[in-house]
């Protein structure tokens, strides 16, 4: 009996252990839950006000000549300088003989054609004075003036057809336009300046024999200069061609101006661009040398109703985000035009839209937002 109770007594002292600590554990209070705060993102934003926006088109361009020619030998002999040396960077101005070509046989030819002319005259003049009395002291005064050293005059009219006659019998027609004919040919043998400008090449110098066809050099004029500039084909439609165009340069200081003067009608396969010549101002171009590069800011037609913005600010090429009464929303924009950092839209906003111009990651529409507006926009 007495083994029985010392069994039973540690087991019922456990079993009133465990049954008090249950009833502890039971009269223990839950903690309180915590429930989660969503916090609306910050994210900087601006008022959307809708005005007319300029565009720009910039570009860099080379500058070149207007006028560069290149000097061809159309006779052959030797070269010999003119007024300046010929050589490369030799300035000249308009009218100064640049090189000429040994001209002797030339004018030996032209005067013996001249002084057959002057016989011929010489026997028709007598037919005149006895047929054609008033006529005949024209063409002795246009006989007195046929002189070897000087360019033969216009033959006078002869309104009557005996005159005529008389002219083709003494082959005077055939001897006047050869006459002519040679002293074009004698000109030839001269390279005078058709402006003010520079010798850049010289492929031939004093003394050389030349040939017909062959090229002396090139010359350029530095008066008349011009700006070449590619411009994207899609852009050529944005240009304003009345607006002046702002230069600059990264080699020399200052800015210029200059107009659009035309543009090319072909479109260069390897680059997509088309180019556009820009008329620099005559009063800079002293400052200007020929292959220098300059950018060309020009102005672009004017696009109403339209919103400037910026390019980090669009998702999937046409969305932009709003600030809607405490959450994101999205919105699809028309962009009509790309321009540097920004992009210009012209439907898609409204005046008074908030407009996120933050850069977001990991964002859907409906998340609470909260604008920080920037008081520059």
């Amino acid at each position: 009996m007495s083994r029985l109770i010392k069994i039973i007594i540690p087991v019922a002292i456990l079993a009133i252990g465990a049954v008090s600590m249950f009833t502890l554990l039971g009269l223990k209070e839950d903690p309180p839950k915590h429930t989660s705060v969503i916090r609306p993102k910050l994210v900087g934003a601006e008022v959307v006000r809708l005005q007319s926006l300029p565009t720009e088109i910039s570009a860099l361009g080379r500058v070149t000549s207007s006028q560069p020619v290149e000097l061809v030998s159309e006779v052959p002999g030797m070269l010999k300088n003119g007024d300046v040396g010929f050589m490369p960077g030799q300035s000249f101005t308009k009218g100064q003989l640049l090189a000429k070509i040994d001209d002797r046989q030339a004018r030996l030819r032209l005067n013996s054609k001249k002084a057959e002319l002057l016989s011929a005259l010489a026997l028709f003049l007598p037919e005149v004075k006895v047929e054609f009395p008033n006529e005949y002291s024209v063409w002795e005064t246009y006989f007195k003036n046929c002189e070897f050293d000087c360019s033969l005059e216009i033959l006078p009219d002869a309104a009557n057809p005996k005159i005529k006659l008389f002219l083709s019998r003494f082959n005077i027609y055939q001897l006047y336009f050869a006459v002519l004919d040679l002293e074009i040919e004698l000109e030839k043998h001269f390279f005078h300046a058709p402006f003010d400008g520079s010798i850049v090449t010289a492929e031939k110098r004093e003394g050389a024999n030349v040939r017909s066809g062959t090229k002396i050099g090139q010359i350029v004029n530095l008066i008349d200069l011009e700006l070449e500039v590619p411009i994207a084909a899609e852009d050529i439609e944005w240009l304003d061609f009345m607006a002046p165009v702002f230069l600059t340069s990264t080699e020399l200081t200052g800015q210029w101006t200059g107009q659009i003067k035309r543009v090319g009608s072909a479109i260069d396969i390897r680059t997509q661009t088309v180019p556009v010549f820009v008329e620099i101002d005559n009063e800079h171009s002293d400052e200007m040398r020929e292959g220098l590069f300059l950018n060309a800011l020009i102005s672009g037609q004017i696009v109403e109703n339209a919103y400037r913005v910026p390019r980090r600010a669009i998702y999937d090429e046409s969305t932009v985000y709003l600030v809607v009464n405490g959450k994101l929303a999205n919105r699809h924009v028309d962009i009509v035009r790309r321009v540097a950092d920004d992009v210009i839209v012209v439907g898609g906003l409204n005046n008074g839209d908030t407009l996120v111009i933050d850069m977001m990651q990991g964002v859907v529409a409906g998340m609470p937002a909260k604008a920080i507006l920037n008081m520059e926009g």
